[in-house]
């Protein structure tokens, strides 16, 4: 099952008919997609499932409905264990973007972080999940699919925010000042935190 937030609503994408209680459930083959999208922005819909049969192609149904863009993004840590937050739009973020022509999606990452935060050194550790959600540019919406990446660096210079693209703040967070930003940040942010957080009760197990 996919996950795929409009206006950080979750819509899911699943190939198991359930009985409807808090959320509605749309037939992927036949709906009105942009309607339905439309809804969920307008507070007229609220947690929703599209439905298709085969769980392997039901990502690339979606892509047949509504166009996709491919995004990388970090969850950069310094030699504190601090991690690399930026503020934009009123939100706490990580720093992505989208890929440029012929770009590898790590090249793509490591680029973005360091061109939204001024961040240098930065080394992939890990691949991590992806996030998916839709967002509306020049009147048409998108899928956005961001492929994130742990990332590490031992850099302690002067962060600056690329401004053209409303970066008003970045910063260190440690994980108490994280916990915070998090209740002022996107779902799908939160979910890269959440597997972060299992991930490490399982090594404690």
């Amino acid at each position: 099952m996919y996950k795929v937030f409009v206006n950080d609503k979750p819509l899911f994408l699943t190939d198991r008919v359930e009985k409807e209680t808090d959320f509605q459930m749309f037939l992927l083959e036949s709906v009105d997609i942009e309607q339905l999208i439309k809804n969920i922005f307008n507070n007229k819909v609220g947690k929703a499932s599209l439905y298709y049969p085969d769980a392997r192609v039901i990502l690339k149904k979606l892509k047949e409905k509504i166009p996709a863009a491919k995004a990388g993004g970090g969850l950069v840590r310094n030699t504190k264990g601090e991690v690399l937050f930026i503020f934009r739009n009123g939100k706490w973020d990580l720093p992505k973007g989208g890929t440029e022509k012929g770009e590898d999606i790590e090249d793509t990452a490591v680029r973005e972080v360091e061109e939204e935060t001024g961040c240098k050194g930065l080394k992939i550790t890990k691949k991590l999940q992806k996030t998916y959600h839709i967002f509306k540019r020049n009147g048409q919406y998108k899928l956005k699919i961001t492929h994130w990446f742990e990332m590490k660096t031992s850099y302690e210079g002067k962060l600056t925010g690329q401004a053209n693209e409303g970066i008003e703040q970045v910063a260190w967070l440690n994980p108490e000042q994280i916990k915070e930003a998090l209740t002022n940040s996107y779902e799908n942010i939160k979910l890269l935190f959440e597997k972060e957080t299992v991930a490490k009760q399982g090594q404690h197990l």
